[in-house]
C-alpha cells in the first residue's frame, strides 16, 4: 500500500511565494518608467515644435489601434454580445475625452502635474463609499479627499519647484523662475482627466471580469476612441497649428515611437499585469510611490526647475490622502477584487455577476 505524498509545508510556501512576483515587479517598474519617459519626451517635443498635442496623440492612436487589433483580434472567437460592445464603444468616447483633457493639461501644466493629476481618480473611491458604501468611516474618506486637495493646491502653487518652494535655500545661486506658478484653475484640466481615466478603468473592469475578454474589449475601446478623436484632432490642428503640422507628424521620432509603444500599448499590458498578478491598481499609494521615483529621476536628468524636498512633501500628502480615501475597513475587508474595485473608484453593487464569454 502506497503511502500518501507528504504535503508541502507552510514554511516552503512562505519561502517560495515572494520569489515568484519579483520579475513581475521589475517589469512593472520598468514599464512605468518607460511610460513616464515617453510623457517627458512628448512634452519636450510638442512644446518645442509648437504642434497641436491633440493631433499628435491622434496620430499615435492610429498605429496603436492597429497593434491592439492585430494582437487581440476581437473579431475572432465567441461573438461579443451587444451588452458588452455598446458600453465598450461608449468607454472609447470617455477615453477620447480623457486624451483631449490630458493633452491640454500636459501642455499647460507640464509633465509633473499631468502625471500626478491622474491620481485624482481616487476621488471616485470617496464617491462610491459615500453613495454605496456600508459600514465605512466616511470621516476618514473626507479627510483623505481634503489631503488630496491640499496636495494639489500646493503643487499648483509651485511647491515642487525651487522657485516657489518656501523652504528652499538657494544660497548664492539665484533661481530665476521660468514662468509663474500654474494655479488651481489650470489644474482643473489634468484633475478632470485623471477622474475620467479612473472612470474608464472602472467601466472596463465592470464590463469584463476575464482577463482575455478585457484585452479584446480594450482593442475595441482604443479603436472607438481613435474615431471619436479624429474630428477633435482635425479641428484643433486647423485652429492651433501651422498648415504643415500634419506632414511633420509623419516623420518618426523618439517622442512619436515612445508614445505609441510605451505610453499606449505597453502601458496597458503593464497595468493589467500589475492589477491581475501583483494586485496593484493605478490609483494606489504603491503605484504613486513608483511614479514619484521615476518623476524625480526624469526631472533631475532634464534639469528642470525642480525641488526634491517640496515634491516629496506634496507626494507624501497625496499618498496619505489616497490611502485614507480608498482604504476599506481592515477588519471587514471583502474579497481582493472587491477591495481593488473600490480603491480605484468602482461603484459597488450587490447584483449577481453572470458568466462572460472568453
Amino acid at each position: 500500500m502506497m503511502s500518501p505524498k507528504p504535503a508541502i509545508s507552510d514554511d516552503r510556501l512562505a519561502r517560495s511565494s515572494p520569489v515568484r512576483p519579483a520579475p513581475l515587479q521589475v517589469i512593472h517598474v520598468l514599464g512605468n518608467s518607460m511610460r513616464i519617459w515617453s510623457v517627458y519626451s512628448l512634452y519636450l517635443y510638442v512644446s518645442s515644435q509648437e504642434e497641436s498635442i491633440v493631433a499628435f496623440i491622434f496620430t499615435c492612436l492610429v498605429p496603436a489601434t492597429i497593434i491592439f487589433l492585430v494582437l487581440q483580434k476581437p473579431w475572432k472567437g465567441r461573438a461579443l454580445p451587444n451588452s458588452q460592445v455598446v458600453p465598450t464603444v461608449v468607454n472609447g468616447g470617455i477615453m477620447a475625452l480623457y486624451y483631449v483633457l490630458w493633452g491640454k493639461g500636459l501642455l499647460a501644466c507640464g509633465p509633473l502635474l499631468a502625471l500626478l493629476g491622474e491620481y485624482a481618480g481616487a476621488v471616485l473611491g470617496v464617491l462610491s463609499a459615500a453613495l454605496y458604501g456600508r459600514n465605512v468611516n466616511l470621516f476618514k474618506k473626507v479627510g483623505g479627499l481634503a489631503a488630496m486637495l491640499l496636495s494639489y493646491y500646493l503643487l499648483s502653487n509651485g511647491w515642487a519647484t525651487r522657485t516657489f518652494f518656501p523652504f528652499y535655500s538657494s544660497g548664492a545661486e539665484e533661481v530665476v523662475p521660468v514662468k509663474a506658478a500654474v494655479g488651481m484653475k489650470d489644474m482643473v484640466v489634468p484633475l478632470t482627466a485623471g477622474i475620467l481615466s479612473a472612470l474608464r478603468r472602472v467601466i472596463a473592469r465592470r464590463i469584463s471580469l476575464k482577463n482575455q475578454l478585457k484585452r479584446r474589449l480594450h482593442a475595441i475601446t482604443v479603436a472607438s476612441a481613435t474615431c471619436f478623436l479624429f474630428p477633435v484632432a482635425m479641428w484643433d490642428t486647423i485652429l492651433g497649428s501651422t498648415s504643415d503640422s500634419i506632414v511633420k507628424f509623419q516623420f518618426p521620432s523618439w517622442a512619436y515611437m515612445s508614445t505609441i509603444l510605451f505610453g499606449i500599448v505597453f502601458a496597458f499590458y503593464v497595468d493589467n499585469l500589475a492589477e491581475e498578478r501583483l494586485h496593484i491598481v493605478f490609483s494606489s499609494p504603491r503605484h504613486l510611490m513608483a511614479t514619484a521615483c521615476c518623476i524625480i529621476l526624469m526631472e533631475t536628468l532634464y534639469g528642470f526647475n525642480f525641488s526634491v524636498l517640496g515634491f516629496l512633501l506634496c507626494t507624501a500628502i497625496l499618498g496619505f490622502g489616497i490611502y485614507q480615501a480608498t482604504s476599506l475597513d481592515r477588519s471587514k475587508r471583502g474579497t481582493p477584487l472587491e477591495s481593488h474595485e473600490l480603491s480605484n473608484g468602482a461603484f459597488r453593487t450587490d447584483l449577481p455577476v453572470t458568466s462572460l464569454p472568453s
